[in-house]
């Protein structure tokens, strides 16, 4: 059996992926580990997961494959530098010594993070682990790739061919035209973080009109009808400055950036609006150019900017392809779970997972990705142990009593923290770390908002609906072809009010729920529809602002006790919070961290 363990790590989130004979075992994100949300550091915790759920020790890896190529991200540094001297001598004395300390010796850092290995380093190109990440577990024999995001080494955006199993990129944009890079430069200037606050800016959007458009096209971009551009350089920061945005950038978009945390202006949500608008423009031309060169319509995309739900719900329903596939970790953490699958292919000559071939020739969209959920799980004793540690006061009701009692729960119009199973790899929760809620109440965007996740009152929420039922509630979306909460699509003006996921603009982002993928997910919403007619619910990410999706069992009994979540289930067991002895207690005082 050949074992390569996939590495994305020194820049944002972090993670570990192991893949055996092409088959992805195990894959985790750093930063549920640590609890450090977006953690850059080298994923020792999570390789070490990895490599305990495949019954290895480092030593007996046949390869570890890491995402990124340092020295071709190292001449882009200094090039950039070097070509904006003397302005840009300030960015290199503050980002110099960091990569002088940390990201220089790659090799050196990966082999003692992994407590010595000493076996076969192998170095995949940025955009090809997105590709790999994106193509080789998709439901495609062949398919057109497309990678979007802020910067690898030195592409920003590529486009190739998957077939069987190999590869290959024909096109590439380059540092620093980079519609990632654009995205983040808004997301600055509307008070958000960048490499954190781009999905609060596509929340944003629906609430503003896209004023700044035409300015955007006229003074950021020059825009090609293939989808490539050229970013005007005078009104970015990024490239020779520590800011993302220059005085240049504040006075075409009326004043400096909103300082986070301030009050949401009209401006800011204007700024957003536009920004998307323009975002899915560029995605389109992309789009049409990558089916038109390959001559093929099904479409795999990965990147962060593949992230963008809004953009992605367009491609199919306005049929710039035929059938869509966006890796469910589109971002770095990703990049881990591509060079794994990329170097398996390509360095050891392997075969595509035959369930993948299956899949392709019966069209259908069923991937090798296990519904995402590749993360860690607990056993009912662990849980027993870890709940019992917190002091817990739990109910025993076996896993269907757990759901029937979560169900009536829910229709009573309470809110409920699932903890079921296999973690989900990726930012979105999907049925293994989710609150869920009912979405008919038109008050429980606010209460969630508000009292559960304690963030802006803007933030949207998504809908998990039983698959077979979703055409009833949602237009542009047939079965099971949203299954990773990817596709923003129009909200049916027929169907029963669903106030607490709808958008602004009658939109959602839909997340399509079969057994196959999310059994536990799906016996609840099956539950629940019996009891309430309705097969939608509300399913966020089980933790609070500026905390990293639960992992433990103690980190959701935490959660549970520092919000207004009225119950736990997880595993056969169901927590009351209004049961538990230390409610109101000092230890659960809630300190907001900046996201």
């Amino acid at each position: 059996m050949t074992s390569v363990l996939g590495i994305s790590a020194f820049f944002h989130d972090s993670a570990a992926c192991l893949v055996q004979d092409g088959v992805i075992v195990a894959a985790a994100s750093e930063e549920r580990f640590t609890r450090r949300k977006g953690d850059a550091a080298f994923p020792a915790q999570a390789a070490a997961w990895c490599l305990k759920q495949g019954g290895l020790t480092a030593s007996a890896l046949d390869a570890v494959a890491f995402y990124e190529k340092p020295i071709l991200h190292l001449d882009r540094l200094f090039e950039s530098w070097l070509e904006t001297a003397p302005r840009g001598w300030r960015a290199f004395l503050k980002g110099g010594p960091l990569w002088a300390r940390d990201k220089i010796d790659l090799d050196g850092a990966i082999r003692r993070g992994l407590n010595g290995y000493t076996g076969k380093l192998l170095w995949c190109e940025h955009h090809e682990s997105h590709a790999a990440s994106a193509f080789f577990p998709s439901p495609f024999a062949e398919a057109a790739v497309l990678t979007i995001d802020g910067v690898g080494e030195w592409a920003t955006a590529t486009m190739g061919v998957g077939s069987g199993a190999s590869l290959r990129l024909t096109h590439e944009l380059r540092y620093p035209d980079s519609l990632g890079l654009l995205y983040s430069a808004c997301t600055y200037h509307a008070g958000f973080r960048v490499n954190s606050g781009e999905y609060k800016l596509m929340g944003l959007a629906p609430f503003g009109t896209p004023r700044y458009l035409d300015v955007m096209l006229r003074e950021l971009v020059d825009l090609r009808d293939d989808g490539s551009f050229r970013l005007h350089r005078s009104p970015f920061g990024f490239v020779d400055g520590l800011r993302m945005t220059t005085a240049h950038f504040d006075a075409l978009f009326d004043g400096p950036p909103r300082m986070p945390e301030s009050p949401i202006t009209q401006r800011d949500m204007d700024l957003a609006a536009s920004v998307q608008q323009l975002t899915e423009m560029i995605v389109q031309r992309m789009v049409r150019s990558v089916v038109r060169e390959t001559g093929v319509r099904d479409l795999c995309m990965a990147g962060g900017v593949a992230l963008n739900a809004v953009a992605n719900g367009t491609l199919k329903r306005e049929k710039f392809v035929d059938r869509l596939w966006v890796q469910p970790a589109a971002g770095d953490a990703g990049g881990a779970l591509g060079a794994a699958l990329l170097a398996w292919h390509r360095y050891f000559g392997g075969a595509r997972h035959r369930d993948s071939v299956e899949a392709a020739k019966h069209e259908t969209m069923h991937d090798t990705m296990h519904g995402a959920l590749l993360g860690p799980s607990f056993s009912d004793d662990a849980i027993a142990a870890d709940l019992a540690a917190q002091g817990a006061v739990v109910e025993t009701l076996g896993r269907d009593g757990v759901v029937q009692r979560t169900a009536e729960c829910l229709a009573d119009g309470g809110i409920v923290g699932w903890f079921d199973g296999r973690m989900e790899f990726g930012p979105r929760a999907l049925g293994a770390r989710s609150i869920l809620a009912d979405p008919r109440k038109h008050d429980m965007q606010e209460r969630l908002n508000a009292h559960i996740k304690l963030r802006e009152n803007f933030r949207p929420f998504a809908p998990a609906v039983l698959a077979e039922r979703a055409h009833e509630y949602f237009d542009g979306i047939e079965g099971d072809e949203s299954p990773y909460m990817l596709q923003v699509v129009p909200v049916r003006v027929d169907a029963p009010p669903l106030p607490a996921i709808t958008h602004r603009d009658g939109s959602a982002r839909v997340q399509t729920v079969t057994a196959a993928r999310t059994p536990g997910l799906r016996a609840v919403l099956e539950a629940f529809a019996t009891r309430t007619g309705c097969p939608v619910l509300v399913n966020t990410s089980f933790n609070i602002r500026g905390e990293p999706v639960v992992h433990s069992p103690a980190d959701a009994y935490a959660c549970l006790m520092r919000t207004d979540i009225d119950a736990l289930a997880i595993g056969p067991y169901f927590v009351l919070r209004t049961a538990q002895p230390t409610v109101g207690d000092a230890r659960w005082h809630v300190t907001l961290e900046p996201d």
